[in-house]
């Protein structure tokens, strides 16, 4: 069966250029695009019952856009103003200039790395001493923290924000050839919103390995997964499966 109808289970992209647009015009598909989750800040009093003191710590981890503004907005509201002297330990460099929304960025204490914990706590080696905050969600892979433990740094984890279900009803009676998911918590957002969903003919795909044994641990098909070595980006993926399924018309 070829793939005509696709929804992406992110938001739409921004502007006008994205390589969804172009697989969709090259082969005449239709591609929609839908949160299945989205996320929500806690409040100041579940925070404060993590019994976490922001003034105890002298360093910041950011893994994440969401992070900063969620550690920004819950300093707003328990009314603690961030020292000048705090240091901020960014995972790319792309987050710490994303700081530039929230403070001085030329006046302040940034670092980062290059994309992965690995490489962050590289640069973290020579601030052995520092008591680190990781502000995360109610989701956080254990990867960062088990690798923060590995090289013996003190870090408390305050969660800030929470990954939730989206309500996707409007979407009952739609249907479409292929599903393509991110993450776990899409999986289960799905049933959440969908609980006697029956995969049939439906493709799913999914990026990454822990959104791929999701899908296999509720008892779907998994009909693609990406990255593959010859597909690095989900919509290669997408591309060598529809070509695929053409030859086969």
């Amino acid at each position: 069966m070829a793939i005509k109808t696709i929804l992406v289970s992110q938001p739409k992209p921004e502007g006008e250029k994205s390589p969804y647009y172009d697989l969709a015009d090259k082969y005449k598909l239709k591609i929609d695009f839908r949160p299945f989750i989205h996320v929500e800040g806690i409040s100041a009093q579940e925070f404060r019952q993590q019994k976490i003191n922001i003034s105890d710590h002298s360093a910041i981890i950011l893994t994440s856009k969401t992070a900063i503004d969620h550690f920004f907005r819950i300093c707003e509201e328990i009314r603690f103003e961030v020292p000048d002297t705090m240091k901020y330990f960014c995972i790319s460099e792309a987050v710490a200039y994303y700081l530039q929304k929230y403070v001085t960025y030329r006046k302040r204490k940034i670092f980062f790395g290059k994309q992965t914990i690995e490489d962050l706590v590289d640069v973290m080696k020579k601030h052995k001493g520092e008591q680190f905050l990781l502000p995360c969600t109610d989701i956080l892979r254990d990867k960062i923290p088990i690798t923060l433990e590995e090289y013996n740094y003190n870090f408390s984890k305050a969660i800030l924000y929470r990954t939730v279900a989206s309500d996707l009803s409007d979407l009952e009676d739609v249907y479409y050839d292929m599903l393509v998911f991110f993450s776990p918590g899409g999986i289960e957002s799905l049933f959440k919103n969908f609980p006697e969903f029956k995969q049939n003919d439906t493709k799913i795909a999914a990026f990454g390995p822990t959104t791929a044994n999701a899908v296999v641990k509720n008892n779907l098909r998994l009909d693609l997964h990406a990255p593959m070595p010859n597909a690095p980006s989900m919509t290669a993926a997408i591309e060598l499966f529809v070509k695929d399924q053409l030859k086969k018309k």
